[in-house]
Parts: structure tokens; sequence; C-alpha cells
């Protein structure tokens, strides 16, 4: 790309969700055409896609970076629709920006406060999703979001080149789940470098080998993450885990991955493990909560499938106005890692 086909300015508010960056374009892009979210981000990977190297890339952003473009819904029942990108690229969903999106919307009046618990509809890649906002004063102090329907792709796939086997869930995009001790490692940042290493090695395999499609709505596909999972104990009518996800291009979620949470949630169902009436308590690598609990039944494709809830908390850490010097010659940026 050349500096003149880049915006002059790009703004956004960023927020952080259970510690994992959420960076919201307000300003300084055109609207993404198409008829639905998927069809908007088609367009932003052909059209946008420097805006997104902008904020993402070193030195504006780094190889943990999160954010999206906000787009009208799909119909006049939504809210808004959203298109997340992230370093490789762009998701079908993403739940700790659903819950940052959602807090922004209504702190910033772009959708209105309806009382103490209002009702939001966004539109992702992946589908709707109904999420509610608990509001004091003006101030969003959480939200609790209601996936698509999420279920069990398969049961120990085994990755030679490991010598592991996964699970494979989608709740909004396909996860490889797996106990970190399989690869002789802890949910602790000292152990990060083996992970991000494993869960490249991982999902490469996966996708190598196999073939992940949706059963009915075919751009939702391939392995999006792989999470690894600590087991820390059950009590107080609760399952408690630790997890990190390693997703896109080694990119570390430090918020314990909303849609990830509704992909083992759908695990958890289904192998017995978690009865309906305990949540599951996930705590990510930065050490803040996200609470997620199946809610009902689903079907997909023809095959069974839960509604999952996921709930946490956004917290705004600043506005910010991007610029792309005509003259710099690192232009919209690079990535070490």
């Amino acid at each position: 790309m050349t500096a003149s086909s880049h915006p002059p300015t790009v703004t956004t508010v960023d927020y952080h969700t259970a510690g994992e960056p959420f960076r919201i374009v307000t300003g300084g892009v055109p609207p993404l055409d198409g008829d639905d979210v998927p069809a908007r981000r088609r367009y932003a990977a052909t059209h946008l896609d420097h805006v997104r190297q902008l904020l993402v890339n070193e030195p504006r952003g780094h190889a943990d970076m999160y954010g999206c473009f906000v787009t009208p819904p799909d119909d006049p029942e939504g809210d808004l629709g959203v298109v997340f990108f992230h370093n490789a690229g762009y998701s079908t969903a993403c739940g700790h920006g659903t819950i940052a999106l959602v807090t922004w919307a209504l702190e910033s009046g772009v959708v209105p406060i309806d009382g103490e618990h209002t009702t939001v509809a966004v539109d992702a890649p992946s589908g709707r999703l109904t999420a509610t906002a608990t509001v004091d004063a003006g101030r969003v102090t959480g939200v609790r979001f209601t996936n698509v329907a999420s279920f069990v792709e398969a049961t120990d796939v085994a990755v030679d080149g490991i010598g592991v086997t996964v699970d494979i869930g989608f709740g909004g995009a396909y996860y490889a789940v797996l106990p970190a001790a399989d690869v002789g490692c802890a949910v602790t940042p000292n152990d990060l470098p083996t992970l991000i290493e494993r869960g490249r090695a991982i999902k490469a395999e996966i996708e190598q080998r196999h073939t992940i499609v949706h059963p009915t709505a075919p751009h939702l596909r391939d392995i999006y993450g792989v999470i690894f999972v600590d087991q820390s104990g059950v009590g107080d009518g609760a399952l408690r885990q630790r997890n990190v996800t390693v997703f896109a291009d080694g990119e570390v979620d430090r918020s314990p991955t909303g849609s990830g949470v509704s992909a083992r949630l759908a695990l958890l169902d289904a192998a017995g493990t978690l009865p309906r009436s305990t949540e599951l308590i996930t705590t990510g690598i930065a050490g803040q909560q996200f609470t997620g609990r199946v809610v009902g039944d689903a079907e997909v494709g023809g095959r069974p499938a839960v509604i999952t809830e996921v709930a946490g908390a956004a917290y705004r850490t600043g506005r910010h106005e991007f610029w792309l010097d005509p003259y710099d010659p690192l232009g919209t940026g690079f990535l070490l890692r």
C-alpha cells in the first residue's frame, strides 16, 4: 500500500477485558460494504487490511493486539455489528471483544441505556449475540452474553507431531482443547514461550490433516485457537479452571477467551463433567475471570449443541488518534513475533 491510500488519521477507543486489549475503531475509516457482517468481514480483509495492520502492528500495537470495526447490524432487530481483527486477520468470534464492545456502545451513547439491565443485540461473523449489561449510574459494571450454539466437533484427536490428543469444540470459532500438563506446562507466564510453540504446532497439524467446517455456515472453519487448561477444582457450586489460548499467529489471549469458554462448556457438558446447575469459572493468564454456564439445548446441522452464557467486565484504557506519516519507512508497521 502507499501512504496516500491510507486515511490521514484513525481514531479508536481502547478497552481491556480481563487483561486482553480491544481497540475499537471510531473514526477515519469508510463504512464497510456488504449486506451482512460476514460480507463486511470479507470487505475489510480486501479493502481495509492496511488499517488493521496500522492498529495491530508495532510500533502502534503489538503481536497480541486485538480490535474491531463497528458496523450496522444485519437487520432492524439488531443494535450493532462487529468485524473483529487480530495479528493474522479477522476472527469469526470474540467473547472478550463482545463484552468490551457492548460496554463502549452503552457508555458512549451509541446504544441507549435502558435501565439497570440493558439488552444489546450484536451481530458478529458467527451470528447474533444477545448481551445483557449491568449498569450503575451510567457505568457498565459487567456484561453477560448468550452465544451462538456451541457443540463438540471431535474428541480424542491425535496430534502425532506433539504426542498429544485434543478435543475440538465450537463456540463461535473452533478450538482444540487439552491439559497444559500434556505438553509439560502449567498455565503460568513462565511457560508461555513453550505454550506458544506447542499451540502453533498443534493448530498447524490439525489443519493439515483435518478439514473442519461448520455444518451450516461454511465461512466458520479451521482451528482458530488452542486452549491449554489447568484444573483447579470444584467448590461452591462451580468448576474452577485456569486456561490460556494461543490463537491466530501465536497470539496469546490474556483473558479466559469468551468464545473458547463456550466451546469448553460444550465439551464439558457432553462429557458429563459439568452439571447444568454448575458454573464454570475460568481464570485467564492475567489472573482475571469469566463465568460461564450452559443454559439450554440446541441443534446445529443435525448434531446436538448447547446454548451458553459467558460473563465478564471491560474497562476503558484510552482514546487514541493514529497517524501514518507518509515519510515513515516502516509504513503500517511490523511484528517481531
